[in-house]
């Protein structure tokens, strides 16, 4: 897809100094600020090109671009310039910077806004000014929360619940939620169909909240496998790439992913049908993932453009599990998310490991969480909790010190992901102490 960029400002900056602040795509894209002579972050490979940046976008060289949001701080005491989408929900442009002999060339594909700050807090304050001006609703507080994920991943089996809820009660530990994550259902799509180590999601339900606790639930509502009996039964369902066939969102899981077509009357039933049936089954803690598959370019039964289909099909979630119930997004299109969500990633994934695969920093590691955490540490509390991915405290976990000191400084969604009978004592105090303080039931 070509894009023509047009001219915004040339801006005098001293090379040795100047910052600017490239704001990622969704998620897990990278964000951050960084000097002139710095080389941001850019994909490895194309499959992550689309899973975990926005497709389509391709950089040049020597170049910043920001999606829906630009900084610059040029280095030599003046105000901080920012460029913003207009309209940062339904149109996000491309903003770019190139730089060379002390100016900076800024360009967009797009209508933008251009601001100044001219506080002491660089372009996070520049940032978090511009956020401010949106004069969205406060966000409500996060609760406290253990996931299965980072300990069992797609594994998980029902008695892995029942024993970490048994462990909480044991350790004393201050958990509002219970979140059951990936590895419940049958297949990506069939949402309502359990795997085999599953037994009953009621019962789960019910033995959480036994223990005076909430039941939470992760899904990825926009993703469809090619073999689950959603698209063999209903690939009119299907959002369809210029050929007619089903859009491909990447890979992930070892299989293409397809996209639910949110558009389509009978898909939105379906969906709705979903998240009321969770919802009557005691699940009030949402986490909703891999969203970006939901705003990618295709055809759809209606002719709504991509951004519009997504904030619908996010609106029919919330609508089907009612304004008390707490939403957390993840992988999701930034900009366009604004007012939707009570919590958001703001980073890739962690994980027991620093360093993310091949370098790229939309990969799993605590180097790449960190570095997007604190980029978009000015999104907290003015367009939602931050979520800056679970603590994880268990002994096999390297540099778990470093790691637990970032989620902490966040002061963000705190949430545990290990098995909490192998954590030490380290693990055990520092995971009750985080938990301790934040979140409201």
């Amino acid at each position: 897809m070509s894009h023509t960029f047009t001219p915004l400002a040339s801006v005098r900056v001293d090379p040795r100094t100047a910052r600017v602040h490239e704001e990622g795509w969704q998620s897990w894209s990278p964000s951050g600020s960084y000097g002139l002579d710095t080389a941001p972050h850019r994909p490895t490979n194309d499959n992550w090109a689309t899973v975990c940046y926005r497709p389509g976008r391709t950089v040049p060289a020597a170049t910043f671009q920001g999606e829906g949001l630009l900084a610059l701080d040029a280095g030599d005491g003046s105000p901080v310039r920012l460029w913003a989408a207009a309209d940062p929900v339904l149109a996000v442009p491309s903003i770019r910077l190139t730089s060379a002999g002390g100016h900076a060339e800024v360009s967009a594909d797009g209508p933008v806004k251009e601001f100044s700050y001219t506080g002491d807090h660089g372009t996070q304050g520049a940032l978090a000014d511009w956020a401010e001006g949106l004069n969205l609703a406060a966000p409500r507080p996060a609760p406290t929360v253990w996931c299965s994920w980072y300990e069992y991943f797609t594994a998980v089996t029902e008695d892995d619940i029942h024993e970490n809820l048994g462990a909480m009660d044991t350790l004393g530990l201050p958990v509002d939620v219970v979140q059951i994550d990936d590895g419940y259902q049958s297949a990506l799509g069939d949402w309502l169909t359990l795997s085999e180590r599953f037994r009953s999601r009621e019962s789960i339900a019910e033995a959480i909240r036994s223990h005076g606790r909430r039941p939470g639930i992760w899904t990825a509502p926009y993703l469809v496998a090619p073999h689950s009996d959603l698209a063999d039964r209903h690939p009119d369902w299907l959002v369809r790439d210029g050929d007619g066939a089903p859009l491909h969102a990447g890979r992930n899981w070892g299989h293409d992913l397809y996209v639910l077509d949110t558009s389509h009357p009978d898909a939105a039933a379906y969906l709705t049908d979903v998240y009321a049936t969770l919802r009557a089954e005691g699940y009030d803690y949402f986490k909703i993932d891999f969203l970006y598959a939901g705003a990618l370019d295709g055809a759809r039964y209606t002719e709504a453009d991509a951004l519009s289909a997504y904030r619908d099909g996010i609106s029919l979630i919330r609508a089907a599990i009612g304004d008390d119930a707490y939403l957390l997004g993840c992988g999701a299109p930034m900009l366009p998310s604004t007012g939707l969500f009570d919590a958001m990633r703001v980073s890739p994934d962690t994980a027991p490991h620093r360093r993310p695969e091949a370098d790229d920093y939309s990969q799993p590691g605590q180097e790449p969480a960190e570095f997007t955490g604190v980029g978009r540490q000015w999104q907290h509390g003015r367009l939602w909790i931050n979520d800056p991915d679970c603590l994880m405290a268990r002994p096999q976990v390297e540099t778990r010190e470093r790691w637990a000191a970032h989620v902490e400084a966040t002061g963000g969604l705190m949430a545990s992901s290990d098995r909490l009978l192998s954590l030490d004592p380290w693990g055990v105090d520092t995971t009750r102490r985080l938990l301790s303080s934040g979140g409201a039931a």
